[in-house]
């Protein structure tokens, strides 16, 4: 009985595409743009990704992908470039959801009332556009393999200018997560820096969508920061260990997506849960044994 269920190792990888050339594959310009595009999307996601988990903003950085998918389907029925779509979206709901909830209750609600509809709408879109098909599997799936030196370009300008706004307002916006009231009652407009930044995370959920999609831009944006945290209190920690996990789970991953020529969103994605796993058993172990 036991041999119907042996499978040689040649014939295993030869199921999973091995490539025999993978070196020379990642030699070739369009990986070389993958490589920097994701290593930008895992910078941005990194600086921000910080105050995504502590200002508790993990399901709005999740419905935001989502809420970018009409304006992507909406944009193919018009003729227009999905990524703008994605982006009028994205930076459009987080305006909606910052003006409709101030606390984190509140905008959970605002969160998931805006995803709803947003939802529904892109169905509509999606089943009247007759070439969304393509536009729909990149934005659920990512397509980092597709992206153009010219996406590369506005990837780089927005990171740098995310770089320089967050160096500004991190003081304020640390305080005005941690202690809301207190941070309004000393003068800090917290509600106009709720707003700020969504639009920073609609932005920087923009960039993440094009490299693993909606269905897994947490392995980006939310995955190594919430690592990070585990292992270090301390913000600029966090940030560079968050930067570095990304970072690692995107080269890690496209390498291993290139070797066996399989979609790259999905290894990226385990390498950051992987990752997750392995520090929080390690830090689980550290605990029990502390006592």
């Amino acid at each position: 009985m036991l041999h119907a269920f042996m499978i040689k190792p040649g014939l295993l990888l030869a199921n999973a595409g091995y490539q025999s050339n993978w070196v020379e594959v990642l030699s070739q310009p369009f990986m070389r743009n993958a490589f920097i595009a994701g290593s930008l999307v895992a910078i941005a996601s990194g600086m921000l990704g910080y105050f995504v988990v502590v200002r508790e903003g993990e399901f709005a950085a999740h419905a935001l992908g989502h809420i970018g998918f009409p304006g992507a389907t909406g944009a193919v029925l018009l003729g227009l470039s999905p990524t703008l779509g994605l982006a009028v979206f994205c930076v459009g709901g987080a305006l909606v959801i910052g003006a409709l909830g101030k606390r984190a209750s509140e905008r959970a609600t605002a969160t998931g009332t805006v995803l709803a509809f947003a939802t529904g709408l892109g169905i509509l879109f999606a089943s009247l556009a007759t070439e969304s098909s393509t536009t729909v599997t990149n934005v659920l799936f990512g397509n980092l393999l597709a992206v153009s030196t010219g996406q590369i370009k506005v990837f780089a300008l927005f990171t740098v200018a995310l770089a320089l706004v967050l160096a500004v307002i991190a003081r304020p916006l640390m305080f005005a997560s941690v202690n809301p009231d207190v941070a309004e009652a000393k003068g800090v407009a917290v509600k106009a820096l709720g707003i700020v930044f969504l639009v920073l995370m609609g932005l920087v959920v923009t960039m993440a969508v094009q490299v693993v999609g909606t269905l897994l831009l947490f392995a980006l944006v939310v995955t190594p920061p919430a690592t990070a945290l585990k292992l270090t209190a301390r913000p600029i920690r966090v940030v560079l260990l968050g930067t570095t996990i990304g970072l690692a789970a995107v080269i890690l991953g496209l390498v291993t997506a290139t070797i066996l020529n399989l979609p790259p969103s999905f290894f990226i994605v385990s390498y950051s849960f992987l990752t997750w796993l392995i520090v929080l058993g390690a830090t689980r172990e550290q605990h029990h044994s502390g006592h």
